[in-house]
């Protein structure tokens, strides 16, 4: 049973709840409505998450992530891959993996470039792009896997964080044999917070990733081993972190 189910925003105020609150959960049905694209193309994704190599990274010495990364331009409707880079955040947003330069496995072509992606990815662009309009969004796209190989998996290891960036969506895209996984949500600068657990594929969280701190709790195997599927896309305006 989910005690605390999410709350999710209806589409017409999403960029209201945004610029109001910082934060909007999106249905499935919310997600594919704002940005013109069909849960099943999104479905036709989720074998890639059995594919993901290990996260050689981790600092406290976890074996429970596995990741790819993938870096874009978007001016508008279009997108643009740019050439493989390491993901790169400075040590005041990631006290734990901050400065170092992380050369994660890129995004399989047949991700990357299919239009579905474009759609999905342009799409909340333009959705944060009505909250605020700085520029061109260098977008950061990361899929995680986090499991249970060692009894816990920690889907933010280095705890209630904000990015370094302008806007961050986090898209659930499955969980099998576990238990937690709750996600929590914090103004930076004041009391209010909630927490709730996604549990439907394709539910999503977005933030205003200057307003809010945000953190995912452990999970544990809720009978044999289990694993929880995300797929996390981050948009700064000007450029990549490191580069300014």
């Amino acid at each position: 049973m989910n005690a605390f189910p999410p709350p999710y925003t209806a589409a017409d105020v999403v960029v209201g709840a945004l610029r109001t609150h910082g934060c909007a959960v999106l249905a499935p049905s919310t997600l594919a409505a704002l940005c013109d694209v069909d849960i099943a193309a999104l479905e036709r994704w989720r074998a890639g998450w059995d594919d993901l190599p290990p996260d050689a990274y981790l600092r406290d010495g976890g074996r429970y992530r596995r990741r790819r990364h993938g870096c874009f331009v978007q001016h508008g409707d279009t997108l643009v891959q740019v050439p493989h880079r390491a993901h790169w955040q400075s040590e005041d947003y990631n006290a734990l993996h901050g400065g170092m330069h992380r050369w994660f496995e890129p995004l399989e072509p047949t991700l990357a470039f299919d239009p579905a992606w474009t759609r999905l990815v342009t799409g909340l662009g333009r959705v944060f792009a009505q909250v605020r309009d700085d520029g061109d969004w260098h977008v950061e796209a990361h899929q995680f896997r986090i499991d249970t190989t060692d009894g816990i998996g920690r889907p933010t290891p280095e705890g209630a964080h904000r990015d370094g960036v302008d806007f961050v969506a986090v898209l659930l895209v499955g969980r099998h044999g576990i238990k937690g996984g709750e996600t929590r949500v914090f103004e930076a600068d004041g009391p209010a917070g909630q927490r709730f657990t996604l549990t439907e594929p394709w539910a999503a969280l977005l933030l205003d990733d200057h307003r809010m701190i945000h953190e995912s709790t452990p999970i544990q195997p809720a009978a044999a081993a289990g694993h929880r599927d995300t797929l996390v896309l981050t948009y700064r305006a000007g450029a990549f972190q490191g580069e300014d």
